[in-house]
């Protein structure tokens, strides 16, 4: 839905516009409450959908769901330095997810609201994620980190996951650049994030596969028996890179591994009889584990994971078709 909401201002074209406003009325009543269990960083990411349609509405209910997402910042579980858990059920572990899932929305609510104080407060989340996962040789992120070190995956001495998995990787891209949306141009944390934007996709470009332009679910071991190339990472990935160098991050060399991309894309991208549009090898919903758990993940046709991913990439490709 985010992604439809980034077509329809790109396009200027408000026909997508009560598609999306359907789907938030069928979550939200006529009060502004919420139709589903909210205790995750997981069920924030949606109201990224309520600033437009109280903008465009002026229906209260939207600014009072956003109000309500906004409270369960102080409710949440914290590790011992102060970052979300990124569930309930999975104690003390921060997820790379999870920067995205509520980070992106806090910056948007600030934004619209005048909370000035959170920005501060995602700038921070996304310090300790970056501390807690981030390898400095490749500029890529582990999956999760475990502060209690008991989960089996987590490194007795980091904490860290022992993986580095597309998808999550490419979401944090994402809210990484969100937040350079925000910070002004004199801003103390703009040249370090700049500089962890440019060695991430430098990472990525560094492992992309040469012969389709892909990228594999497991990114750094493309060489590995049984890993394969997964379509919803490679579209976020195509997104990052052209969206770094439209906001001047990255130079334009780098054009040219996002064309790869999304023309490898492209070529897996099937059609039914009936002409419609199907993205395969799309991973599932996963949660944290070793190589053999993200290589035996299922594949799937047309997972909302991948096709929002698709349409995001394919916005920031439009201007060099």
């Amino acid at each position: 839905m985010y992604s439809m909401l980034k077509l329809s201002e790109k396009t200027a074209d408000e026909k997508y516009l009560p598609y999306i406003q359907a789907y938030v009325d069928s979550i939200i009543d006529q009060h502004g409450n919420f139709l589903f269990d909210r205790k995750e960083l997981d069920s924030i990411q949606a109201g990224l959908l309520l600033f437009k349609l109280d903008e465009l509405t002026g229906d209260k209910r939207y600014k009072k769901a956003a109000d309500k997402l906004i409270s369960m910042f102080p409710a949440l579980n914290q590790t011992s330095d102060g970052g979300y858990w990124h569930k309930d059920r999975y104690p003390y572990q921060m997820w790379l997810d999870g920067l995205y899932m509520g980070g992106v929305f806090a910056l948007h609510y600030g934004r619209k609201y005048g909370d000035t104080s959170l920005l501060n407060m995602v700038l921070e989340q996304e310090r300790l994620m970056r501390k807690h996962t981030r390898d400095t040789v490749t500029g890529l992120l582990y999956h999760a980190w475990d502060e209690s070190r008991n989960m089996p995956w987590s490194d007795p001495v980091t904490g860290k996951s022992p993986e580095f998995w597309g998808r999550a990787i490419g979401w944090y891209g994402m809210a990484l650049l969100e937040i350079l949306e925000f910070l002004p141009g004199d801003h103390s944390n703009r040249e370090e994030l700049e500089q962890v934007v440019r060695e991430l996709v430098q990472g990525l470009v560094s492992f992309q596969d040469q012969e389709t332009g892909l990228w594999y679910q497991v990114v750094d071991k493309g060489d590995h028996s049984g890993n394969w190339l997964e379509t919803s990472s490679s579209c976020l990935f195509v997104y990052i890179i052209m969206k770094a160098v439209k906001d001047g991050i990255l130079n334009k060399n780098f054009i040219e591994s996002a064309k790869k991309g999304y023309e490898g894309l492209l070529e897996v991208v099937k059609y039914t009889e009936e002409g419609l549009f199907v993205l395969p090898d799309i991973c599932i919903g996963t949660g944290v584990g070793d190589f053999e758990h993200y290589i035996n993940r299922p594949k799937t046709d047309n997972d909302l994971h991948g096709i929002g991913a698709f349409v995001l990439a394919s916005v920031e490709m439009s201007d060099y078709l």
